[in-house]
């Protein structure tokens, strides 16, 4: 695009406003510290004009450098950017602040002069700022293709354009092949996790394929074999719907099958569902073909991809399984046949509560409530009582796939995903009190608590971004869990230490460790503290007994700088040496996605460590370097003694440098011995 011109005078308007800008930085780089916020006004003011200009994201760029010198990002979020996380550009550049828009935009600017290497920066390698870009860009791909809708054009004005202007020129700079390859890179990772909920991921599948598919863009895709992959999985799985026929061209090309077309149409639906964790909408429709026709229904178990304990549960509980899929399996719900799967192949049919209750989820009459519920967010088709036992099927079979959405509710998350994995059957019963009866009863210490009765929970609004037995159950749960906490209130220490056994289950152990004051949240006894976790989980001093139940704990979360963000429950699922013979420990995190950057080295693991889809693990040490509370059986006493005071003091090492820099006594590591860093 040529610039425009002024033709008072001659000089374009993108340099008449690149002057500007350059007069603005240079009075905020000679302002002192303290009062460089007084210039922050007109710089705003002056980047907005240029950004708004046909190459004005350029000369934003190529002045970069002096932005930062002159202390633009000095005192926001933006100061480090070798912390950024990608994930939170696209909220930034959709925020309705055009400030935090000007900002945002900036920022990737300056990404891209470091990544281009006009800009040699202190804290930030090229190749970290070129990955961070891509990733941004395969993060938020509309911006890349998709003109400003309505809603954006009313909410965000002129910095709707802004934005997508300032995509292209990133794109343009960064290639397109790095984008798709990070965005295939991205879908791979979060599916490795096998979550419940993929919507997001199926539209991102979703738009690669229409794009590709567009003859005005041009994605030049390098890493093809991931991407079809991934569209087939969707949209292509077999030879019958390679091209997407649609459904009812899909059913009449079975109805002209014989037994040899059929198996190899089951094959291929299982084979692809199992390798992505993905459902095409048209495995959901062979399932219930399958089912119209007697003389195939010994193809169900190839359609499910069954390992032979899921072929004889099949067996045994036909009429039940035939029964679920006829309920709760359509192309609309074609997700929960993965769960259905899973939930056979672990063999749960044997518990003999288990059948029964099932028996009863398929003919609840669902109240009002539940019923408008999931009908206001899932849709009316195919119905919400079909929503509910695909929900069911789903966590019964992925109970490490829960996640809180974005939610303050992590507690109620992990309850729900501890029942489906150690009680399926108390599970079935509380779906039960929350769909038909709108309440649920649970006791603290022999005293009953209802969900009607109870005040408010955590979370300020009824979440909806939700999986559907998530979506009626963890209301009734967070109200439950808050009262819990509120009959503690007078009691000395933390409340997890009664709340937690009462929340979850009779195998929550009865020791509690904590090694924060809850009066003043300093840091205290952390060498019994660490001693003590080993003792209780370590093979190496626990005498190698291995943990029979989850047990809830709780971390501090740190982000990429190590900087403490706050507290959150987790899951311990095991502890065990991974495939290069570290020592690790496996848990379940309920926040929706668990590869995480913790700082200081610690980075959470979900695949290639020896990790169960939806396990999360992390090297023994660095684990117990964000613990802060453990339940432990105050009768099984290990040999804490036994703990080197070398290994100690390296982990208190990790805390000091992260969420315990400013809670730990002084002198804490020079009362220990053996080294104080890793």
């Amino acid at each position: 695009m040529k610039p425009t011109v002024d033709v008072s005078g001659g000089a374009t308007t993108l340099d008449k406003r690149a002057a500007s800008l350059d007069d603005a930085i240079q009075a905020m780089a000679e302002t002192r510290d303290f009062g460089k916020y007084t210039k922050l006004r007109r710089v705003l003011e002056a980047l907005r004009r240029v950004l708004g200009q046909p190459g004005g994201a350029a000369a934003v760029q190529s002045r970069a450098q002096a932005l930062e010198e002159a202390g633009l990002f000095q005192g926001t979020d933006w100061a480090s950017p070798e912390i950024l996380l990608p994930a939170l550009a696209g909220p930034g550049l959709h925020s309705g602040d055009a400030d935090t828009v000007v900002m945002e935009a900036t920022s990737e600017l300056r990404m891209l002069a470091v990544a281009r290497g006009d800009f040699a920066h202190p804290t930030l390698p090229a190749e970290d700022a070129r990955q961070f870009l891509s990733q941004v860009l395969a993060m938020n791909l509309e911006l890349l293709f998709n003109p400003p809708s309505e809603a954006e054009r009313t909410q965000q004005g002129r910095t709707a354009q802004l934005v997508r202007d300032l995509f292209r020129h990133l794109a343009d700079e960064i290639g397109y092949d790095s984008v798709l390859d990070k965005l295939v890179d991205e879908i791979w990772r979060i599916l490795r996790q096998r979550p419940i909920q993929v919507e997001a991921v199926q539209a991102l599948i979703t738009r690669i394929a229409v794009y590709r598919n567009d003859p005005d863009i041009a994605l030049g895709v390098t890493s093809g074999q991931g991407v079809d992959r991934l569209i087939t999985s969707l949209f292509g799985t077999t030879e019958a719907c390679r091209e997407d026929p649609g459904i009812d061209v899909f059913r009449s090309r079975l109805e002209a099958m014989d037994a040899g077309g059929l198996q190899y149409e089951a094959t291929g639906f299982a084979r692809a569902m199992h390798d992505t964790g993905l459902v095409s909408p048209y495995h959901a429709e062979l399932l219930r073909f399958l089912l119209s026709e007697s003389e195939h229904l010994y193809l169900v178990g190839e359609a499910l991809g069954l390992s032979d304990t899921g072929r004889n549960c099949l067996l045994r509980y036909s009429q039940l399984v035939h029964r679920l899929i006829e309920v709760a399996v359509h192309p609309q719900t074609a997700q929960c046949v993965y769960g259905l799967a899973l939930l056979l192949d672990r063999g749960i049919l044997y518990e003999p509560p288990v059948v029964p209750a099932l028996w009863r989820q398929l003919a609840l009459e669902l109240s009002p409530v539940a019923r408008e519920r999931l009908t206001t967010v899932f849709g009316e088709t195919p119905g919400p009582r079909a929503r509910l036992v695909a929900g069911v099927l789903s966590m019964l079979g992925l109970p490490l796939g829960v996640g809180q959405g974005d939610n303050p509710t992590c507690q109620s998350a992990r309850a729900l995903s501890m029942w489906a994995y150690n009680d399926p059957d108390y599970l079935l019963q509380v779906v039960v009190w929350a769909a038909r009866d709108d309440e649920i009863l649970m006791h603290f210490e022999g005293l009953p608590i209802s969900s009607k009765d109870s005040e408010a929970g955590v979370a300020t609004t009824l979440p909806t971004d939700l999986d559907p037995v998530s979506l009626l159950v963890v209301p009734h749960l967070d109200r439950i869990y808050a009262e819990m906490g509120r009959r503690c209130v007078e009691r000395p220490g933390d409340p997890h230490r009664w709340v937690n056994p009462e929340f979850h289950g009779w195998w929550t152990a009865r020791g509690f460790h904590i090694n924060v004051d809850v009066a003043t949240g300093n840091l205290v006894d952390l060498d019994d503290f660490l001693r003590q976790f080993h003792a209780s989980y370590h093979p190496s001093y626990n005498g190698e007994q291995p943990l029979i139940h989850p047990q809830p704990a709780g971390v501090a979360v740190t982000d990429s700088a190590a900087r403490y963000v706050g507290w959150h429950a987790i899951t311990i699922l095991r502890v065990a040496p991974d495939p290069q013979d570290v020592m690790r420990v496996y848990f379940f995190n309920p926040n929706n996605d668990s590869g995480q950057d913790w700082g200081d080295g610690v980075v959470v693991s979900t695949a290639g460590n020896g990790e169960r889809f939806g396990e999360a693990s992390l090297p023994f040490d660095q684990f117990a370097s964000r613990l802060y509370i453990f339940h432990a059986d105050p009768l099984e006493h290990g040999e804490p003694e036994r703990v080197p005071a070398e290994d100690v003091a390296r982990i208190i090492a990790y805390i000091e440098r992260s969420w315990g820099s400013d809670r730990l006594p002084a002198g804490t590591l020079q009362a220990l011995e053996g080294p104080t860093s890793r």
